[in-house]
């Protein structure tokens, strides 16, 4: 690292408060260390052939309600490992409440049942060289029935009440509490609630000095508030202890969720699963323990909140509390309307700066006091830490940095493959906002595994198709993913009834119409992952967003699902980056302050930058400021879009800051060789406004791309002995061509590496060695590979035909082989949507069409195009089997084949189980519950063609 942890800490204790500390260390076994660790090129190739455990995708293995047996556990185990599986994460949760127990019986968490059965599973899991992570405490976030008082999360939350006087107000201090009743997804009906605070100001606030404080009355029953002429407003305080319960909790641990502010009872609620499992080996055994998503709804409050904030902040917090807060709606989003009074400007602005101090307060104690409590105790047990260090309790970034194995968040949603919007970060999207923050966390610490809840899925469950499932996780790997955590294989006994004990996910389930091509999805996964962790990722830009000005304006945000994007642009620049054939990672100001600047580049760790990005930031540390003026002074770029920083953050001598920030960025602007380049926030296509930028400021792309797509992206990864290279169209019906010039050593050789065979090919070059053409069809992705190998057969792409030679348009022979262990044979006249025909709307299972057709001159004949298709194809041709294609275009090599005469053909149509479920299923629990409930719509099905050769 750029600095030793003791100049570390020091720097640190030294600048603004806000910034938050970490120990820069962890375990080297999961870090780049040198160029001597990495593989050569032969070495690489073998890795990626055959790839290790490490690099097949892990799976959440939930143990539904506890109701486990050894037996089935075995099954199960070898199930897993015979598709491909890498690992399970060991998920104790809540029986679901759709299923039937069959008797099974219910354990308890931390029980010796449970703990016999966790050290069962863990030595089978290794005698099948699986990894096994466990998850802590149960569900999320981590609560139990035993946490008692303070030991219980707890939300200061705000209610206020327009009043218009001259009048004499009378309230109970029960009605006052009862105006105050956020809408908690899992709520506890045991919460303790007290009122706290209460003011009243005009409903025009433009000074505290105008605030009528009624504090005194807050213990009686009675309140009387005399309101003065003119319109008013009261706000109120409601301290809510255990608000919420544990969501999904698994017996024993369903309870309150934990204050995590609170670090006695953090280390005591991590002791007690530890010491549970120490008379059986502990958590020997386990690659690591994993805390899940925070979803705390809310939580803000500790009981020396007060004192804390006076200590690190410098001021008393009490005066400004009720008016830096927001109301509290669902999952702890703010409530959008309007209520309380019109803040003036001046008073606005001292207002965000408190806010800010306050965020910021609460991610200290939060680091504090449960992430640094956590990453202790791993280590203390000898076991890595993985954590999903996303929500608003946690920096952005600089919370992964000291996590072993961060995780992130990918989502499978009914329009991933559509579009991507500029000015918005979720159509289309599969990967959450959060994605990037994450990886880069990894990079800058060194870190080669960064891990993701993937496919999570409660949108389209049992609708989800390989495709779908494959573009999702394709999207994931785009930033920066490196290990799949899928989401996720539910514990289920064969003889549950269908569709058995589904808590989540995919359905990824042995009873899936699918399931016997999963393992080809798993396979091509496991290939990708096993060249990205044994490189790095090449990020050339860095980019700085205006975290403390969000932070100040709205509050920090509830990742992975943030209720803002702050500018509303600010997640579609990382994309234009790489869409334009660049690397990005972000940066924070902990970053920033503790670089190091040489020669124009900005380093720290492992990781440098040629240019630096700053999104419209107006708010930064003197520090942080003074850090840019000592880059631009070692020749560095820095681009300000729209914007300069001009403040500093925080209330505390204030002016002070802000008189720091602006001298570092004037000594900046006024330098004789200018390294500042200004910038507007894109008004049109973001891939556009980036492309300009990078050409009017030389930033040179490691691609160069002759035509950017907005739904093509890449990503690079360079070891000693290769440079490889993931490149993605996003697009479900698209396809898209381009030349591309890759910037790699001089001498190196491209290569077509194929993730679903392990197979390479010699890649065709256009003039020069590292000139390629790339042609993408809908779905398709491309790793290519430069290294020292010369000699190897050449790719020869399989392309749609230019033109029909012949087309079957004859009616088809359907034979339609039903989930449901029936069969039929029915006459199509054409090829249609199943969705069109009411015979056909509520199949599911194996569909095999069947025709023949005449050939004159085979020679003529290369490819078999089936057309648009929804479903997984396989192919056989005069009795001989030409394959199975689950994504894309449906394209079958015919050319050894086809012959002159009567050809036969036959293909077989695998179908998903949504639309039978929702036609012929209506009153399954699982059908109301993940299909009626989700307004899921009957999904498309069939060959729909034309089916043409050419």
């Amino acid at each position: 690292m750029s600095i030793d942890r003791r100049k570390f800490l020091k720097l640190s204790s030294a600048t603004l408060a806000g910034l938050p500390l970490g120990r820069l260390t962890g375990n080297t076994s999961w870090y780049r260390t040198s160029d001597a660790d990495e593989a050569s090129g032969d070495e690489l190739y073998a890795a990626f052939k055959d790839p290790a455990n490490t690099a097949k995708p892990s799976v959440r293995w939930w143990w539904n309600g506890l109701r486990v047996v050894k037996e089935e556990l075995i099954r199960e185990l070898d199930m897993l490992k015979e598709i491909g599986v890498g690992g399970v994460e060991i998920n104790s949760i809540r029986f679901p409440d759709t299923s039937d127990p069959l008797g099974y019986k219910e354990m308890q968490w931390l029980s010796e049942e449970w703990v016999d059965l966790i050290q069962f599973a863990v030595t089978a899991a290794k005698e099948r060289g699986m990894i096994c992570d466990i998850i802590m405490g149960s569900g999320w976030p981590f609560g139990g029935e035993f946490l008692t008082g303070d030991e219980q999360t707890q939300l200061m939350a705000l209610g206020t009440l327009d009043v218009a006087g001259p009048k004499t107000l009378t309230l109970s201090r029960s009605e006052l509490i009862a105006l105050v009743d956020p809408p908690v997804s899992s709520k506890n009906p045991d919460s303790l609630k007290e009122l706290w605070f209460m003011r009243l100001v005009p409903a025009k606030f433009n000074a505290l000095s105008e605030v009528t404080d009624l504090d005194g009355q807050v213990g009686q029953d009675r309140i009387t508030v005399e309101v003065p002429a003119g319109n008013h407003v009261l706000y109120f305080l409601v301290k809510i202890t255990g608000y919420m319960t544990v969501i999904y909790g698994a017996p024993g641990a369903a309870g309150p969720v934990l204050n995590h502010y609170h670090k006695e009872a953090v280390q005591k609620y991590l002791d007690r699963m530890s010491d549970a499992l120490r008379p059986k080996k502990g958590l020997a055994g386990f690659r690591s323990v994993f805390t899940d998503s925070m979803e705390l709804q809310g939580a803000n409050w500790c009981i020396d909140m007060p004192e804390q904030f006076r200590q690190r902040r410098g001021y008393d917090l009490l005066p400004f509390l009720p008016f830096i807060l927001f109301k509290t709606g669902s999952q702890g989003r703010h409530i959008n309307a309007q209520y309380g009074a019109a803040f003036g400007m001046e008073l606005k602005e001292t207002l965000e700066r408190v806010r800010y101090d306050f965020e910021v307060t609460k991610m200290d104690l939060f680091r504090e006091r449960f992430l640094d409590v956590f990453l202790d105790w791993c280590k203390k047990n000898g076991v890595r830490s993985r954590v999903q260090a996303y929500g608003r309790e946690f920096y952005p970034l600089d919370s992964s940095l000291d996590t072993d194995i961060p995780e992130c968040e990918t989502w499978l949603r009914s329009y991933v493959g559509a579009p991507l919007k500029d000015f918005d970060f979720k159509s289309g999207r599969a990967y959450s906002p959060i994605n990037k923050w994450v990886s880069s966390a990894s990079h800058l610490s060194g870190k080669r595994i960064t891990s993701c809840e993937e496919i999570t899925n409660t949108e389209v469950v049992f609708n989800a198709t390989l495709q779908r499932i494959k573009q999702t996780g394709d999207q994931s790997n785009m930033t920066g993913v490196t290990h799949s955590i899928l989401h996720g294989f539910n514990y289920c006994p064969k003889e549950a009834p269908f569709p058995g004990w589904i808590r989540y996910g995919c359905y990824f389930n042995e009873r899936n119409t699918w399931w016997p091509y999963l393992h080809q999805w798993i396979a091509y996964k496991a290939r990708l992952s096993a060249v990205f962790q044994n490189g790095d990722m090449v990020a050339d830009i860095a980019v700085m967003a205006p975290l403390a000005d969000l932070w100040g304006k709205y509050t920090a945000q509830w990742d992975p699902f943030p209720e803002r994007a702050y500018p509303e642009y600010l997640y579609n620049v990382w994309e234009a980056i790489h869409q334009n054939g660049s690397g990005c990672d972000y940066v924070t100001e902990r970053i920033l302050q503790h670089a190091s600047f040489r020669e124009g580049k900005l380093r720290y760790g492992p990781r440098e930058y040629k240019a630096l990005i700053v999104v419209e930031v107006e708010t930064m540390h003197p520090a942080t400021a003074k850090a840019l003026q000592r880059y631009a002074e070692a020749g560095g770029r820095i681009i300000f879009i729209e914007k300069y920083p001009g403040k500093a953050p925080g209330y505390h001598q204030h002016e002070t800051g802000d008189r720091k920030v602006k001298e570092s960025i004037a000594a900046i602007m006024h330098r004789k060789n200018v390294t500042l380049y200004p910038a507007p926030r894109p008004d049109e296509r973001i891939i556009d406004w980036y492309r300009r930028l990078q050409e009017k400021y030389e930033l040179k792309p490691y691609i160069r791309i002759d035509n950017p797509q907005v739904m093509v992206s890449q990503v690079y990864y360079r070891s000693a002995a290769a440079d490889a290279f993931f490149i993605n169209n996003f697009s479900s019906t698209e396809r898209f061509s381009m030349t591309a010039e890759f910037d790699v050593p001089a001498g190196r050789t491209a290569w077509l590496w194929d993730p679903e065979t392990g197979e390479r090919f010699l890649y065709p070059v256009n003039g020069k060695n590292n000139r390629l053409k790339i042609a993408l069809g809908p779905a398709e992705t491309r790793l290519i590979v430069f290294d020292e190998t010369k000699k190897g057969n050449e790719y020869v792409a399989l392309r749609k035909p230019e033109k029909a030679v012949i087309v079957i348009d004859k009616p088809w022979t359907l034979t339609l082989n039903h989930y449901d262990g029936t069969e039929r044979t029915m006459k199509l006249g054409k090829l249609i949507d199943f969705r069109d025909d009411n015979r056909l709307v509520g199949f599911a299972g194996t569909a095999v069409y069947q025709n023949d057709f005449d050939v004159t001159d085979p020679a003529q004949l290369n490819t078999l195009d089936l057309g648009k298709v929804e479903g997984i194809t396989e192919v056989t041709l005069n009795g001989v089997s030409l394959g199975n294609r689950w994504y894309g275009d449906h394209l079958y090599d015919i050319h050894k084949n086809v012959r002159a005469g009567r050809n036969e053909l036959s293909i077989r149509l695998v179908t998903t189980l949504g639309n039978y479920m929702a036609t012929s299923l209506k009153e399954n629990k699982d059908t109301i519950k993940w299909i009626v409930k989700k307004k899921q719509s009957l999904y498309p099905q069939g060959i729909l063609g034309p089916v043409i050769l050419g």
